[in-house]
């Protein structure tokens, strides 16, 4: 089946998440994944859909069937690794982003990804680094001002706020 085809069929799925109705992409792009086990985009497309409703378990079981469909989907490892990062499995978040690097050298979302893990882990010096080099890429405004404010935090210019 050729890539056409596979957008084809995921196209509504697509535009019911665009508008937030995820409860209907959901059962659109199961349908699809289902009747075509075979559409990377539809497994992709389904992992974002329960990513949305915050079903990370379920999000990260469809960008896995993904990658094995196309072992080198950027999007869905860069997906996976931010599901795996939000789940707590840090060290499988950190083999995915780096994974990425691997394939693309100063690919945006991989920087990013490794940044913000790096972050979370505490791990400042290393964040640095990759938030820097993600600022390079120029990302827009918003992840922009978001990815400085980590930056500050980094440099010790700031306090990371305190849980209530």
């Amino acid at each position: 089946m050729n890539d056409e085809t596979k957008w084809d069929q995921v196209e509504e799925g697509i535009e019911l998440l665009q508008v937030g109705e995820l409860d209907q992409a959901v059962a659109e792009l199961s349908q699809v994944a289902e009747a075509h086990a075979d559409n990377e985009y539809a497994h992709f497309f389904l992992g974002n859909a329960f990513y949305e409703k915050h079903d990370f378990a379920r999000a990260l079981k469809c960008y896995v069937a993904a990658i094995e469909l196309v072992p080198d989907y950027v999007g869905a490892m860069i997906a996976a690794g931010h599901t795996l990062r939000l789940l707590g499995d840090h060290n499988r978040a950190l083999k995915m982003g780096s994974r990425v690097l691997r394939l693309r050298k100063d690919d945006p979302d991989g920087l990013q990804l490794l940044g913000m893990l790096h972050f979370q882990r505490g791990e400042h010096a290393a964040a640095r680094g990759f938030l820097e080099r993600f600022l390079m890429t120029r990302p827009e405004i918003e992840v922009a001002l978001e990815v400085e404010g980590m930056l500050q935090i980094c440099r010790g210019e700031f306090d990371p706020p305190t849980p209530d």
